[in-house]
C-alpha cells in the first residue's frame, strides 16, 4: 500500500495562494492517476483536481481556472497550486492515487492524512 503525505496547508487571507504537496512511498508513475480532494466540516469529501498518467487534467468547476495540478515523478510528488483562494475553499485536502481517471472517491486507491487549509480574514 502505498503512502501519501500532504504537506503545506496554512491559513491564508482570502486572494492568498498556497502550494499543496504530496510525496508518496512509491513510483507514482504507474498510477492510473493521482488526484486532490477536500472535506469541509459537515460536508462530503469531494474531488478537486485530477492529473491522469497521459497529463490530462480534469478540474471541478468550482476550480475556475484558479488551481493547477501538477507532478513531479522523478521524486514522486504531486502538487496543488492554488491561488485566487476563498474562504469557501476552507477544507481537508487530501492526496489520492486513483484506479480510474474520474474524479471521484468511488476510484481511489490510497489516501493520505489530509493537510488543512483555512481561508480567513
Amino acid at each position: 500500500q502505498v503512502q501519501l503525505v500532504e504537506s503545506g496547508g496554512d491559513s491564508v487571507q482570502p486572494g492568498g495562494s498556497l502550494r499543496l504537496s504530496c510525496a508518496a512511498s512509491e513510483y507514482i508513475g504507474s498510477a492510473e492517476a493521482m488526484a486532490w480532494f477536500r472535506q469541509a466540516p459537515g460536508k462530503e469529501r469531494e474531488g478537486v483536481a485530477l492529473l491522469a498518467k497521459d497529463g490530462i487534467k480534469t478540474y471541478a468547476t468550482f476550480v475556475k481556472g484558479r488551481f493547477t495540478i501538477s507532478r513531479d515523478d522523478t521524486i514522486n510528488t504531486v502538487y496543488l497550486q492554488m491561488n485566487s483562494l476563498k474562504p469557501e475553499d476552507t477544507a481537508m485536502y487530501y492526496c489520492a492515487r486513483m484506479r480510474g481517471r474520474q474524479l471521484s472517491v468511488r476510484w481511489v486507491n490510497s489516501w493520505g492524512q489530509g493537510t488543512q487549509v483555512t481561508v480567513s480574514s
